[in-house]
C-alpha cells in the first residue's frame, strides 16, 4: 500500500473516529448535567425559596423544599430531567397527536383518542379543580417548562430522530394520564363485544359457557356483605378498535395488609406490586418530597406531580385494580327519516358532532367528524361497515365512568398524599372517579383496611354484559353508587386482607361490580402462605412478592395427566410434569412444556367452533379449561370431523404431541435442557429506539424471569402472540413493602431504571435486583453522592 493510500486510509478513520466523538458528546448533552464540584446552584425563575435535589446512587430522587409549590416545581424539573421523551409521547398519544410527529403510522391510535375526546376532558377537570389542586399542577408545569427553557444540548435521544421542539407543558398534560390509565384498564366494553360477536356465532348459550362463573369456594377480599341483574343482548364487532392489542394480559397487581399481631415488626405492613405492561423506561420513577406540611416517599408518574403509590409520615397506601365493569356498548338505532337524529325514549335527538383536524408529519391533514349519542361517542364510526346484526341504520356508543365530566380524581391524590388516617383516607378517595380500584390502608397506629374507590355505573336493567339497545332506554344508566355504599373493610378480626383482582364482594352484594374477576390463583397462594406464617414471621416481605409457585398449575395437572401417553416424549413428559410441585422457575423444564401444552389445549378445545375468532379469543384460561375437562365435556368433540366423536382424553393427547413437536423444534430434541427462562424472558422495549437497527439493542431490554400469569410474582404473557407466546410482556414494574412501625425500613424496587434515556447508567442498572427480589431504601440522605445534588435558586431580581 502506498503511502498515499495509506494517508488517505488514515484520514477516512480519523474522519469515522471524529464524527463519533462529536456524534457521542451530542447525544450525551441529553443527560442531565452532573457539575463535578459537587453541589451547585441553579437559578430558577418563580422559585420561592432554595431547593435542594439530591439523586442517590440509585438515581432516586430527594427533594427538600420550604414551601409546597416549591416541592412541585422541583418534581416537575427532574421528572422532564430523566423522563420527558416519556411525558412528551403520553401527553401526545392522550390528544391523539402523535401523528404530528411519527407520521400515518400512529393515525388509528390518534383517531381512537379524538373520538374519545380524552384531553377534552382533561382540560374541562382542570378548571373545575379545587384552588390548591391546580396551584399544584401549575408550579409542577412551571418546573417542567424550567427545564424545558434551561437545558442545554439535546432534550433527549428521540428528539433528534423526529426533529421537533417540544410545547410548554400544561396542567392538562399532567391530568391525561389518569384518564389514559382510566381508559386502560377499563377496557371490558371489549369483551362486550367479543362476547356478542361469539353469540352470532355460536350461540348466546354456548357463548356464555367459555366465561365460567367465578368459583363458588374461592377467595372473596371482603366476605359477608350484600344485588345484580340479568344479561341482556345486542351484537356489535368492535373489539379491536383500542389501540392495545386482544389478548394482552390486563391490568393486575397484588396488595395485601397485615395487623401488628401479625408481623415481626411491631407494627402493621402492606405490600403492594401492580401489573402494568412493560416497556423501557417503565412507568415509575421513584422520589421522596420532603416541605412543611408534606413529607411523601413513593413511585410517582413523570408527568404527574402527585404519588400515586406510597407512604406520608402516618399511612401508606397501595393499589389493586377491581375488575370493575365501568364501561357499555350501546347500539343506537338512527332516525328512519334523518340519520342526523337517534331515536331515544322520549323520541329523536341530534347526534352532537364535531370535526377534528390530525395533522400527519409527511401527509396531508386528516379530517375526522365524531358523533357522540347521549350515551357516549360512536366509536363504530372509526370502522365503516361494522354495524349491529340488526340493520345498516345501527350505530354503536361508548358509555365508560372515565368519559363523564366533573373528575376530581387529581384531588383524590393530592388529599391522599397527605391524609393523616383512615377518615381522612376515605375522604380523598370519595373524590377518585376511575377506574375502579381497591386501595390497601395501614397506618402508623397499627390499623388497617382496604376501600374500593372510583365511579361504578347503576344500570336501569341488565349487567353490561354484551352490548344493549340505546333506544328503549331500559339499560341506561341511572346514576353512580355512592362512595358510602361501595365495598369497605377496616380493622378485620383476622389481622389480614389480602387483594389480588380476585373477587371482591359476595355475589349478593347491594351493587353489581362485574364479571371479569381474576382466576382466585394469586390470591389462594397469598392468603395461604400469610396464614401459614402468621405471629411466627413476616413474610409480608419481598419474599412472598416473588413467589412463583402455581396454584393453576396444581389445580389443572391432575385433569391434564390423564392423558392417554403414546410416544416416547409424551410418557417422559407425563412422568415429568407428575413429580413437579408447579414451580414456575426459570431455571426448570417443566413450566415450559406444562405452558406449551395448556395453550395447545386451549386451541383443541375451541379453536373449531370459534374459527377465526380463536385467535383473538386464545389464552390460558384456566377456569374455562377445567370446565370443559369435567363439566362440559362437549366442547372436546371437534366440530369439523362429521364421522367421529372426540373425547377430550383425545383432545389432551393431541395438544400434548403439538406442543412437544413445536418445543422440539425450537429448543432440540433433549427435553431435559429445555429450561422456562429460554422462553420466558421480561422484555422491556423501548417504543422508538428499539426499532432501530444496532440501537435498538441498547435501548430495548430483556431478563429471564421466573413466574407465569397466576403466580405471586406475576410473569404475565400474550399467549396469542404467535412470534413469542411466552415472553413476559406484562407484570409487576413496581414493588414496595412499607413497615408501618418505622417507615424508613419500607423497600422499594421498580423493573428497569430511573432515566429513560439509555446513555444513562440509571436506564438499565435495577433491572436485576428487580428480578431477584434486591430492593432500596428511600428516606433522609443517605446514600446521596454530592456530586448528583443541586439547588434551584429564586433568580435575582
Amino acid at each position: 500500500m502506498t503511502k498515499k493510500v495509506l494517508t488517505v486510509v488514515y484520514l477516512v478513520l480519523g474522519l469515522a473516529v471524529l464524527v463519533s466523538a462529536v456524534g457521542g458528546a451530542w447525544l450525551a448533552t441529553s443527560l442531565p448535567w452532573r457539575w463535578p464540584l459537587g453541589e451547585n446552584r441553579r437559578a430558577a425563575p418563580g422559585v420561592e425559596k432554595d431547593i435542594k435535589v439530591r439523586r442517590d446512587d440509585n438515581g432516586v430522587a430527594y427533594i427538600t423544599a420550604e414551601t409546597e409549590a416549591d416541592a412541585y416545581f422541583a418534581l416537575g424539573y427532574v421528572h422532564a430531567q430523566d423522563r420527558f421523551w416519556q411525558m412528551e409521547t403520553m401527553r401526545r398519544f392522550g390528544a391523539g397527536r402523535l401523528s404530528e410527529v411519527m407520521g400515518e403510522a400512529t393515525l388509528a391510535s390518534d383517531k381512537w383518542m379524538r373520538t374519545l375526546g380524552l384531553y377534552r376532558l382533561a382540560e374541562r377537570q382542570a378548571k373545575d379543580l379545587p384552588t390548591a389542586v391546580y396551584a399544584a399542577l401549575e408550579a409542577y408545569a412551571k418546573g417542567v417548562n424550567h427545564w424545558l427553557a434551561s437545558d442545554v444540548g439535546l432534550l433527549a435521544p428521540e428528539f433528534a430522530i423526529f426533529n421537533f421542539q417540544p410545547e410548554t407543558w400544561k396542567p392538562a398534560d399532567s391530568l391525561i394520564w389518569g384518564k389514559i390509565m382510566a381508559h386502560r384498564l377499563g377496557g371490558n366494553w371489549r369483551s362486550e363485544a367479543m362476547r356478542a360477536q361469539l353469540a352470532k356465532r355460536i350461540g348466546p348459550e354456548r357463548t356464555a359457557e367459555l366465561w365460567p362463573a367465578y368459583p363458588a369456594d374461592a377467595p372473596v377480599t371482603i366476605a359477608g356483605l350484600e344485588s345484580g341483574g340479568a344479561p341482556a343482548n345486542a351484537f356489535a364487532r368492535l373489539q379491536d378498535l383500542a389501540p392495545w392489542p386482544m389478548g394482552a394480559p390486563k391490568g393486575a397487581s397484588n396488595v395485601w395488609t397485615l395487623a401488628p399481631a401479625n408481623t415481626d415488626t411491631g407494627g402493621a405492613l402492606l405490600a403492594n406490586d401492580p401489573h402494568l405492561g412493560f416497556s423501557a423506561p417503565v412507568l415509575w420513577y421513584l422520589a421522596r418530597i420532603s416541605s412543611p406540611g408534606l413529607i411523601v416517599t413513593g413511585a410517582t408518574v413523570p408527568g404527574v406531580p402527585f404519588h400515586i403509590l406510597g407512604h406520608n409520615e402516618r399511612i401508606a397506601w397501595g393499589l389493586t385494580t377491581t375488575q370493575s365493569d365501568i364501561a357499555d356498548l350501546f347500539v343506537e338505532k338512527a332516525a328512519p327519516a334523518d340519520p342526523k337524529q337517534y331515536l331515544t325514549p322520549g323520541g329523536q335527538e341530534p347526534f352532537v358532532t364535531r370535526e377534528e383536524i390530525i395533522k400527519v408529519k409527511g401527509a396531508s391533514p386528516v379530517k375526522l367528524t365524531v358523533r357522540e349519542s347521549r350515551h357516549g361517542p360512536v366509536i363504530s364510526d372509526l370502522r365503516p361497515g361494522v354495524r349491529s346484526v340488526i340493520d345498516e341504520a345501527h350505530v354503536v356508543a361508548l358509555a365508560a365512568t372515565y368519559l363523564q365530566p366533573e373528575d376530581l380524581t387529581a384531588a383524590a391524590f393530592y388529599e391522599l398524599n397527605r391524609a393523616r388516617n383512615w377518615v381522612d383516607f376515605n375522604r380523598a378517595l370519595a373524590k377518585f372517579q376511575g377506574p375502579q380500584q381497591n386501595f390497601g390502608y395501614a397506618d402508623t397506629d397499627g390499623n388497617i383496611g382496604l376501600a374500593t374507590a372510583g365511579a361504578l355505573p347503576v344500570r336501569g336493567r341488565g349487567e353490561g354484559y354484551v352490548p344493549t339497545a340505546g333506544w328503549t332506554g331500559e339499560t341506561d344508566w341511572t346514576g353512580m353508587a355512592p362512595y358510602a355504599e361501595l365495598p369497605k373493610v377496616y380493622v378485620p378480626t383476622i389481622g389480614v386482607i389480602v387483594n389480588a383482582n380476585n373477587r371482591v364482594v359476595p355475589p349478593d352484594f347491594r351493587h353489581f361490580l362485574g364479571y371479569d374477576w381474576a382466576p382466585p390463583y394469586r390470591a389462594q397462594r397469598i392468603a395461604d402462605l400469610l396464614t401459614e406464617n402468621l405471629a411466627r414471621s413476616t413474610l409480608g416481605d419481598s419474599r412472598l412478592q416473588l413467589d412463583h409457585r402455581s396454584l393453576m398449575a396444581m389445580d389443572l395437572l391432575p385433569l391434564m395427566l390423564e392423558v392417554p401417553a403414546e410416544t416416547a416424549g409424551a410418557k417422559k413428559a407425563v412422568a415429568m410434569l407428575g413429580k413437579w410441585d408447579g414451580t414456575m422457575a426459570r431455571r426448570k423444564t417443566e413450566p415450559l412444556i406444562f405452558m406449551a401444552w395448556l395453550v395447545e389445549l386451549n386451541k383443541a378445545l375451541y379453536a373449531d367452533e370459534l374459527g377465526d375468532l380463536a385467535g383473538t379469543f386464545l389464552g390460558l384460561r384456566p377456569l374455562l379449561v377445567k370446565s370443559i375437562l369435567t363439566r362440559r365435556q362437549h366442547w372436546c368433540d371437534d366440530s369439523a370431523t362429521k364421522d367421529a366423536t372426540e373425547s377430550c382424553a383425545d383432545r389432551l393427547k393431541l395438544s400434548l404431541e403439538t406442543a412437544l413437536k413445536a418445543l422440539t423444534a425450537r429448543y432440540g430434541p433433549e427435553m431435559e435442557r429445555w429450561r422456562w427462562g429460554d422462553a420466558h424472558r421480561a422484555r422491556f422495549d423501548n417504543p422508538v429506539l428499539g426499532r432501530l437497527p444496532v440501537v435498538g439493542k441498547l435501548a430495548n431490554l430483556e431478563i429471564e424471569t421466573d413466574g407465569g400469569d397466576a403466580t405471586v410474582n406475576r410473569g404475565a404473557m400474550r399467549v396469542n402472540d404467535p412470534a413469542t407466546p411466552f415472553a413476559h410482556v406484562h407484570g409487576p414494574g413496581f414493588r414496595a413493602v412499607y413497615d408501618l412501625h418505622d417507615l424508613k425500613k419500607s423497600r422499594f424496587a421498580i423493573a428497569t431504571g430511573q432515566s429513560g434515556n439509555p446513555l444513562s447508567f440509571h436506564y438499565r442498572d435495577l433491572m436485576e435486583d428487580w428480578r431477584d427480589g434486591r430492593t432500596v431504601r428511600i428516606y433522609g440522605t443517605r446514600g446521596n453522592a454530592a456530586e448528583n445534588a443541586f439547588i434551584l435558586a429564586p433568580a435575582k431580581k
